[in-house]
């Protein structure tokens, strides 16, 4: 099916719904003035005219005070385009405090790589997330085996103790 086929039959679709609901499409009662520019001030019945999407997703983003948590999102949602595929498949993000990014590697070799790499995925984060997002980036290896079970422990060396 191509593309244009496919979105006028939506648009056949949307239009037999709203007949159904006894809607009218292109009749909402108000007639738009000829000739002058469009306004986006709300007219006699408080409507506003319609705004481009990323402005007003910008605009409630600084008016629920989001703009960090969105820059925070940005870097862990974009982090295999920021790194590639090959890193993003060994080094996942673990945190995200302030301005520092924790990561954690599969493997000691990736954190060495990726501890060498620090300062290349720092202007990558500049480049496409903006600049003051990542300060510093923290690279964590491997999570050894821990012999805690459960949420009770006692002191001491662990198992070790009670070979000899």
């Amino acid at each position: 099916m191509e593309p244009m086929d496919a979105a006028r039959e939506a648009l056949t679709r949307a239009r037999r719904t709203a007949r159904d609901k006894g809607l009218r499409p292109g009749a909402a009662g108000r007639s738009r003035r000829r000739g002058g520019p469009a306004t986006t001030e709300p007219g006699a019945d408080g409507r506003r005219d319609p705004q481009l999407l990323g402005a007003e997703v910008d605009r409630l983003v600084a008016g629920r005070g989001w703009a960090e948590e969105v820059q925070v999102g940005g870097v862990v949602g974009r982090w295999r385009s920021i790194v590639g595929d090959q890193v993003a498949a060994n080094v996942e993000v673990v945190a995200f405090e302030g301005r520092t990014l924790t990561v954690r590697a599969r493997s000691t070799a990736w954190a060495t790589q990726m501890r060498l790499l620090t300062s290349t995925v720092l202007g990558r984060i500049e480049e496409l997330i903006g600049e003051d997002v990542v300060d510093e980036i923290v690279v964590q290896g491997p999570a050894g085996p821990h012999w805690r079970k459960g949420p009770l422990s006692s002191g001491g060396r662990g198992p070790r103790d009670t070979y000899g």
